[in-house]
């Protein structure tokens, strides 16, 4: 290993531990979903449990995480052989502006990409505010929040601005709950909230209601 790697082995172990061990975790992740949406037909047929965690569709997360961290590690280590120093700046051609983002072919995924993104420009921007290039935003992690959590609620007000996978999302966690809100009583704000689902009418009790329900 170089002197000024910090790991304990060899640069080539440390590549291959890496890559290894994100390969393994990508490929539980993946078979544990698998089992997990299919739990009822799993538990009636222990074929149909093994198919889902033997299953070569797994392999997609797998290679990404594994290839991304396995790439990471090695073009760093290579830099700092090639060049005889070690620098942050290392981590832009190894990371996910480059080599290791191109595991994405493996599993493309507009989330994973986007929060990449997010994070690198994150990280560029506390970086610029060290060396005194940025101004430091008072609260501006506050104001980040309220735009991320904006989306939740536009899924109430306006599912059908939604993008779909994120309503799929919602309505798997929620048991189909999410989308059984009488959003016809919400059309009075003027966002057309039943858009998505004009003939849904939830069965509700008259007992319960302050307003006659139609």
């Amino acid at each position: 290993r170089h002197a000024l790697c910090l790991h304990k082995h060899s640069c080539a172990r440390y590549c291959v531990q890496g890559f290894v061990r994100m390969f393994g975790v990508g490929y539980a992740v993946q078979a544990a979903v698998r089992v997990l949406s299919s739990l009822q037909a799993s538990i009636r047929s222990p074929r149909r449990l093994l198919s889902c965690i033997i299953n070569r569709n797994n392999l997609s997360l797998a290679a990404f995480l594994g290839g991304f961290v396995g790439i990471f590690k090695f073009v760093s280590c290579f830099l700092r052989w090639l060049r005889d120093q070690d620098s942050e700046l290392h981590a832009l051609p190894a990371g996910m502006c480059f080599l290791a983002g191109l595991c994405m072919f493996f599993y493309p995924s507009w989330t994973i990409s986007l929060y990449l993104t997010l994070k690198l420009g994150e990280l560029l921007y506390m970086k610029g505010i060290e060396a005194g290039h940025l101004p430091c935003i008072t609260h501006a992690d506050s104001l980040l929040f309220v735009c991320l959590f904006v989306c939740l609620f536009i899924a109430v007000m306006e599912p059908h601005n939604v993008k779909p996978s994120y309503w799929t999302f919602l309505q798997r966690l929620t048991r189909k709950r999410f989308g059984m809100m009488n959003r016809r009583a919400l059309d009075a704000y003027g966002t057309r909230a039943s858009q998505l689902m004009p003939d849904f009418k939830p069965q509700l009790d008259p007992q319960y209601c302050l307003m006659k329900h139609e």
